[in-house]
């Protein structure tokens, strides 16, 4: 049975083709066509990727992301579809680098159009997302000043500690959008003094 990882990739670019290249996403300043992009920069022009956080490497970014971008949409997402030839051809990479990526990716798609729905995911799905939300979720809200517990309602996970956290309740799919700064999310509770709650929301998430 294929990865969640390898079921949302195909799926994220079933998603594409149907929505077509400009299309909005949650990514700021990014058409659907634009996030192919940066996936398949990620995966085949790994040493391109680390130009959106060193400058030195942004012209070398910009030009893979440039190769990319002449080429036809749906060309992208047959070539996104099939990762042979990369390390994530191999399911346990794929299943270890890609379930998080892929799944809010395929979400940055779908919650930004019109009439969106929340998915219901597998519980096996749920319980990983929570996993990697408690190994680096503190990266995720490093830049709130609001200590923060996280909770999937069977446990809990403090994020920033500190006197009278806001707590938030529900579906780690939802909790680990809402921490990389995903604010379309459903079924969440927030708890805690008000001014925290706001102070929160209104803090740029993610990395």
């Amino acid at each position: 049975m294929a990865s969640f990882a390898r079921s949302e990739r195909l799926a994220l670019c079933d998603t594409a083709v149907s929505l077509g290249p400009t299309a909005p996403t949650l990514c700021e300043g990014w058409e659907v066509k634009d996030l192919l992009v940066h996936l398949l920069v990620r995966e085949r022009r790994p040493w391109a990727a680390p130009g959106i956080f060193l400058p030195p490497l942004a012209p070398v970014l910009r030009r893979a992301e440039a190769a990319y971008a002449a080429q036809p949409h749906e060309d992208l997402a047959a070539r996104l579809r099939d990762p042979k030839g990369t390390p994530f051809s191999f399911e346990p990479i794929e299943k270890a680098v890609n379930t998080v990526e892929f799944f809010v990716h395929h979400e940055d798609l779908r919650r930004a159009q019109s009439g969106w729905e929340p998915r219901t995911l597998p519980a096996a799905v749920e319980r990983d997302l929570w996993r990697t939300l408690k190994l680096f979720g503190k990266g995720l809200v490093r830049s709130a000043r609001t200590p923060l517990v996280v909770s999937d309602g069977a446990d809990s996970a403090t994020l920033r500690a500190g006197d009278e956290p806001v707590t938030i309740t529900g579906p780690a799919s939802e909790l680990i959008l809402f921490c990389f700064g995903r604010h379309e999310v459903r079924g969440l509770t927030f708890d805690g003094p008000a001014e925290k709650i706001t102070q929160l929301e209104n803090t740029s998430l993610g990395f």
